[in-house]
This record gives C-alpha cells, sequence and structure tokens, in this order.
C-alpha cells in the first residue's frame, strides 16, 4: 500500500483513513478502474495520487494479487525514459548486484531511510523558501549557481553514508566469519 507522505490520513476528496486505502483494481487488458471515483484510471492518474500523497493499493481484479509495487515501478520506468532520468547506469547497476545479496534487506532499509530524510529536507526547504519571489525555475537556476555548496554538502552526507555502512559490515563480518562483505565496500584494513 502506498500510503500519503505529507502526514494525511484522508484522500484529495475527504474520505476517511479508517476506510482504508483507496483500491484501483488492474484488469486484464492492463487497464485500471479506481474503485472511489467509480472510473478508469491512467498512470499519470496514479502519479497525480502519489504526488498528493493519497494512499492506494493496486489489486489484481481477478486474484486480489497485490500490484502496487508493480505498478510504481512501471510509473518509474516511464518518468527514466521521458525527460530527464534521476537514476545513472551505474546506480542500476549496483542495486542489481544487491539482490540476492544477504544485505538486500539491509539495502532496501537503508535506501528507504535515505530517501525520507531527503524528503524531509526538501519540505523543511520547500517551507522556509513560501513567500519567497523564486519560481522552482528560479530555484533551480539558483541551485545550479551553487553546485559546489550543494555537492559540498552531498558529498559530505555521501561519505558519512559510506563509513556508516563500513562499519556495520565490519561488525557483522566479525559476528559472522567468512561472511562476505557488502559489494563495492571492502572491510578497511
Amino acid at each position: 500500500m502506498v500510503t500519503a507522505r505529507r502526514g494525511k490520513s484522508a484522500s484529495a476528496e475527504g474520505t476517511p483513513a479508517a476506510a482504508g486505502p483507496r483500491v484501483l483494481k488492474k484488469y486484464p487488458n492492463r487497464r485500471l478502474y479506481d474503485t472511489h471515483t467509480s472510473s478508469y484510471i491512467t498512470l499519470s492518474d496514479v502519479k497525480k495520487m502519489v504526488l498528493e500523497g493519497i494512499a492506494f493499493e493496486v489489486r489484481d481484479a481477478k486474484t486480489a494479487e497485490d500490484l502496487t509495487r508493480s505498478i510504481l515501478l512501471q510509473i518509474i520506468l516511464e518518468e527514466e525514459t521521458g525527460g530527464m532520468p534521476m537514476f545513472t547506469t551505474q546506480l542500476l547497476e549496483q542495486i542489481i548486484r544487491f539482490y540476492g545479496n544477504a544485505m538486500q534487506g539491509v539495502m532496501g532499509a537503508y535506501l528507504e531511510k535515505n530517501m525520507q530524510t531527503f524528503g524531509e529536507l526538501q519540505s523543511k526547504f520547500t517551507e522556509q523558501s513560501k513567500g519567497l519571489p523564486f519560481s522552482p525555475e528560479l530555484w533551480s537556476q539558483f541551485l545550479s549557481g551553487q553546485s559546489p555548496v550543494m555537492q559540498g554538502l552531498m558529498g559530505n552526507y555521501v561519505e558519512q553514508s559510506k563509513n556508516l555502512i563500513e562499519q556495520m559490515t565490519e561488525q557483522m563480518q566479525k559476528a559472522f566469519p567468512g561472511m562476505p562483505g557488502m559489494p563495492g565496500f571492502p572491510p578497511k584494513k
């Protein structure tokens, strides 16, 4: 289930969260049906729901299997193939290398926590900048002009994360001798 990010527990139409998440049904013809609005919707509509923080889940119309992750991955794929991709080829390769690795679950939790922290920072930045005469385009120009500062901040964050993973790997190897290290993070000698 996708949940509201902004702490809202109601849908855009004001339906209480107690009623549960909106259910979208996926039919064999690959169409999505929103049971809340009793209408067919597109992936663009689902993306809009994500952006608005509306809780929903996607279910196979015949089997009731949860297809939410599949639909979200489909939206990411569309975003990545159109416009400016967020993920580099190298990043995607690194993510793939973690599948089947003993640290797969840890990596998922690590990425989720980092995305949550990044989202919180973005929200704070947006809140603090309210009332300033900057459009999103002007903010982009400003931030690109501040590239060395932003790169420095992100570099420090990445270095701290890398050190944390290295420490975690060392502790795991001490606790479980013979366990291989995480890809790209050999233990310090």
